[in-house]
């Protein structure tokens, strides 16, 4: 699939994806053929564990879910477990009733995965978490561990059995190719995940683009599409090619369910529910100019390291998460 043919089936899949309801300061769109309402742009995790401040992190949390911003996005390893623990305390008081709460796992055998999901049960003080996704698969050999005998897949259908767990899906940020690989190993043991989380963002489109090889595909499979990275922890703003705003806009644009968006302060929020009050679905025309205007500092993959590095790879650098 070529560039303008990816582009026109991002848009015509888009069509459904942008009839979305809205409620006070947030609009919501299905999470794939779960039936979930899940809020436009959603609270990134490892953001709340960064402030020195604990109560900076949970005041951020119950102030988005206040204001309508219900998809909250966490993991085992975030910050040695401190986003999750905050969350939980966030949580407290009523609060998990407005969440639609995920987490990820980093382990590949059964074992590993399933003292994972046990403590982030434990941390985020819940009975239950919406959607359970296998964190980083950016090897490619990750799709073979996750299915595999002992794999990471028994520990999570063990935990969906007893309740602990209500969706499946899984992130990566690499190369939309093991993220091929994995959908094709899911159709090879005749499995649909839920979710699937990948970078989409002014720059993707023009180098390993998650956009253009694999959000046609999830949208076909009716898989819910989480895009994260939409400013790349600030290195696509680094680029100086687009604004904040423009580069959330041009995410939501696309045919997700949820732009997972790293808010570490209050001005950072406020700068999420800005970009929901401005949205309207950029025009083909509109795309095409901001991504003419993006093309030259995408390239090369400077502004997305997350991609050309090992600068965001957790497992990598702490082998033994794994198992």
């Amino acid at each position: 699939m070529n560039r303008r043919e990816a582009l026109g089936a991002l848009a015509a899949a888009g069509l459904t994806a942008h009839a979305a309801p809205s409620s006070g300061e947030m609009k919501y769109r299905k999470l794939g053929k779960t039936g979930e309402k899940v809020s436009l742009i959603g609270l990134g995790g490892h953001h709340i564990g960064r402030p020195k401040d604990p109560q900076v992190g949970i005041t951020i949390v119950r102030a988005a879910l206040d204001r309508g911003m219900n998809f909250l996005d966490n993991c085992w390893d975030y910050n040695g477990g401190e986003s999750e623990r905050r969350m939980g305390l966030a949580l407290r008081d009523g609060y998990r009733q407005k969440a639609f709460l995920m987490t990820k796992f980093d382990g590949r055998t059964k074992a590993a995965a399933a003292a994972q999901i046990d403590e982030s049960l434990t941390r985020l003080q819940t009975d239950h978490i919406d959607l359970i996704q296998y964190h980083e698969n950016i090897r490619l050999e990750d799709p073979d561990r996750f299915f595999a005998l002992g794999g990471a897949l028994e520990a999570v259908m063990a935990a969906k059995q007893a309740g602990k767990i209500r969706y499946i899906g899984f992130t990566g940020h690499k190369d939309p190719i093991v993220h091929l690989r994995m959908l094709d190993e899911a159709a090879a043991h005749n499995f649909h995940f839920d979710a699937c989380q990948m970078p989409l963002n002014v720059l993707d489109a023009h180098f390993r683009s998650f956009a253009h090889q694999v959000v046609p595909r999830l949208v076909a499979q009716g898989i819910g599409v989480l895009g994260m990275k939409p400013l790349g922890d600030s290195f696509v703003l680094r680029a100086n090619v687009a604004s904040a705003i423009e580069c959330l806009h041009y995410a939501m644009s696309l045919p997700v369910s949820v732009v997972i968006n790293g808010c570490e302060s209050m001005e950072r929020l406020d700068q999420a529910f800005e970009a929901v009050r401005t949205f309207k679905p950029l025009t083909r025309a509109q795309q095409d100019a901001l991504l003419a205007r993006t093309r030259q500092a995408a390239l090369t993959g400077r502004f997305e390291p997350f991609k050309t590095t090992s600068m965001f790879d957790g497992t990598a650098h702490n082998p033994q998460w794994l198992g």
